[in-house]
Formats: C-alpha cells, structure tokens, sequence
C-alpha cells in the first residue's frame, strides 16, 4: 500500500476501522474530501479499491511488527 506522510495525527487506539471497529492503523484521506480508518486486515483487504479513490493514505502497520523496548533500553 501507498504510504503518505502528512501532518496529520497519528492515529490512537480510540481510532477505530470503520468496518470492523478494531483499532485503526490506516487512515484513508479521499479524493472527495471525506477520511475512513480501517485495521490492518481490513486495509489489506481493500486495498486495490483504497489506492482508486485516495487522495492520501497514512499507512502505520509498521507499529505492528515494532518491537518493543527492552527494559532500561531507554536510559541508552
């Protein structure tokens, strides 16, 4: 998928998929105007349709594979 890195806010776990309301990791800006979040799968899964009518597409599914700080790794 697309990613584009703008301005906006990252997105939280009160952002929801709107198809399935899991914690969103995609936000999907429209060409019309409009945004709708999705989760992963579901981004996954829409994708061919998403990359026709987005203006922008802020991808962090990154975060999901991310591995956490190991512990006193901060203090470094």
């Amino acid at each position: 998928m697309t990613t584009v890195l703008t301005p906006a806010s990252p997105l939280t776990a009160a952002d929801r998929c709107d198809r399935c309301g899991a914690q969103a990791y995609l936000r999907v800006v429209l060409a019309s105007g409009g945004e709708l979040l999705f989760c992963a799968h579901h981004g996954r899964k829409f994708e061919p349709e998403l990359k026709k009518i987005a203006a922008e597409i802020q991808d962090e599914t990154g975060r999901l594979t991310a591995a956490p700080a190991s512990p006193g790794e901060e203090d470094h």
